[in-house]
């Protein structure tokens, strides 16, 4: 069967053609993450409009994260057997057009299926960026474009709230337009990767674990639906909370012997012997969760427990990303100056795990400056820790499974996260309805002063002002509570980090393969 893989672009390359290889790669990245963090700021206006609950905002976010993780480890074994960048413009239009159609939605869940298209296509937009780049670049040299795409994430998680916010706080355009935003930066990023990206190319048969992709998909759905919707439309402890974890394990279970068994598994087992593959794919799964899980919440915070607009909210996570935009570059450059890299994984991930500690403190009345100041010790933390884990893992396998072993860092991160939304976003939704509803009870209020339903998401700017206080103190006391039990999990992370070995970085792209597998260029595109 004629197949194609992608090998290794030529050694040598100028620092100049690699920053203009990257730039359709930084702008794909951007695309990326704007389809996540534009929508942030805007959530509870859009589901104000469309009459969803604290599950619906849960779901919305989680769609999207569960499509990026099912999709990723795909997207990272295509990448070993056929062209990088045909798939990367694959996935940039899976985006688009699952953007165009998001912001046509006329119910909350014609939305979070138009989510799930979103996360297919930036989940393969985010793997093949890091694999594209560990062809171009060597592991010493990585480090430094690493910090560029750090940088990038951070612009981007930075622009995403601003222009969310000022979509939606201005009348003539409204929240649809936070979808439709994306697809002209997505058009713009496949006409420059098209002139940009020029990568050799080999032979290889083309065999996808399309079985084992269905297996974890249903398994890792199962579960995350269990830990979203217990507590609110099911017991914890009841015959549908059972069945969902039952349910959920049979199918990994499967997984995994299925993973076992094929020529070309979705996440070959096999790489997790790898000491260095199995402890960072653990951090990067205790990391997602905190990160992904926490973080997500702080727009809610701004907006209903202090009563802020979409745009100002925005502005406020700011000292949080630029803490991470600094951090991503100049650790970044460290790691390519010295060729050591856990000291600084360490490092972020303590600060990060500081960061999430301190604000666990917060409530409806913390000061802005102290807030600034813990945002700012989590963004630094996370951006010496994100790009490096994965750097950590690129230096390790062969390079007959560096889109594999990538993809699968990033599938247990994406997972975290998942996890993180759907759990937290229970914890928070539970406490958030016993403190409104106790509050409410104190007050002589009934629960309809806010609708009808104290677990919706209340536009606190309409509400009267002994109930709008009730609602701001029981969501900034919830997501405090959020970041307590995120500290945990980050201190999993970090014992993970520490107990990896450190491996000197390679001065070349990727280890050579033994000469019987040396691949034979069939041309470049």
């Amino acid at each position: 069967m004629s197949t194609t893989r992608t090998a290794p672009a030529p050694a040598g390359m100028s620092h100049g053609e690699i920053l203009e290889a990257m730039s359709g790669l930084m702008l794909s990245m951007f695309v990326a993450m704007l389809s996540s963090t534009v929508v942030s700021n805007a959530l509870p206006r859009i589901l104000h409009d469309l009459h969803g609950g604290e599950s619906a905002y849960t779901w919305v976010v989680t769609a999207a994260l569960l499509a990026t993780t099912a999709a990723t480890p795909v997207w990272g074994k295509l990448a070993d057997l056929t062209s990088k960048k045909l798939l990367m413009q694959v996935a940039i239009v899976v985006y688009i057009a699952g953007s165009v159609v998001a912001g046509l939605s006329q119910s909350i869940g014609m939305l979070i299926a138009c989510r799930v298209v979103q996360g297919v296509g930036a989940g393969g937009i985010l793997a093949m960026t890091q694999v594209i780049m560990a062809a171009m670049v060597s592991p010493r040299e990585r480090g430094r474009y690493s910090g560029y795409l750090g940088a990038t994430f951070a612009v981007a998680t930075i622009a995403g709230p601003l222009i969310g916010g000022v979509i939606v706080d201005t009348s003539w355009l409204g929240w649809r337009w936070c979808f439709y935003v994306g697809a002209p930066f997505a058009a713009l990023a496949l006409v420059v990767l098209q002139r940009t990206l020029h990568l050799p190319t080999v032979t290889r048969e083309l065999r996808v674990d399309y079985l084992g992709a269905a297996l974890i998909t249903g398994g890792v759905s199962a579960l995350l639906i269990w830990v979203s919707l217990a507590g609110q439309q099911y017991a914890w402890l009841s015959w549908t909370s059972a069945g969902l974890v039952v349910l959920g394990a049979a199918l990994l279970a499967a997984a995994v012997a299925v993973e076992l068994r094929v020529g070309e598994p979705i996440i070959p087992l096999q790489i997790f012997r790898h000491r260095t593959v199995s402890l960072a794919t653990a951090a990067g799964l205790f990391l997602g969760v905190a990160m992904y899980g926490a973080t997500i919440f702080l727009s809610q915070y701004f907006q209903i427990a202090r009563a802020q607009s979409p745009t100002v909210s925005g502005l406020r996570t700011m000292p949080m990303i630029l803490g991470l935009a600094a951090s991503s570059l100049v650790v970044g450059r460290l790691v390519t100056r010295t060729g050591r890299w856990k000291r600084y994984l360490v490092g972020g991930a303590t600060v990060a795990t500081v960061g999430f500690a301190l604000l666990a403190t917060i409530d409806a009345r913390t000061g802005f400056v102290q807030l600034s100041a813990y945002m700012a010790l989590i963004g630094i933390g996370l951006g010496a820790t994100m790009q490096n884990l994965v750097l950590s893992v690129q230096n390790t396998v062969p390079v007959q499974q560096l889109g594999a072993a990538t993809a699968t860092v990033s599938f247990f991160r994406s997972l975290g996260g998942a996890i993180g939304v759907s759990v937290l976003g229970a914890v928070l939704s539970t406490r958030v309805g016993d403190a409104v509803v106790s509050g409410l009870a104190q007050l002589g209020v009934p629960g309809s002063a806010l609708g009808g339903s104290s677990t919706g998401i209340p536009d606190v700017r309409t509400l009267p002002a002994p109930v709008a206080r009730v609602v701001e103190q029981a969501y900034g006391s919830a997501v405090g509570h959020v970041f307590l039990v995120a500290v945990p999990l980050m201190v999993l992370a970090l014992l993970a980090i520490v107990a990896i070995r450190e491996v000197p970085l390679r001065s070349t792209p990727v280890p050579a393969p033994p000469v019987d597998q040396a691949p034979v260029p069939a041309g470049v595109r």
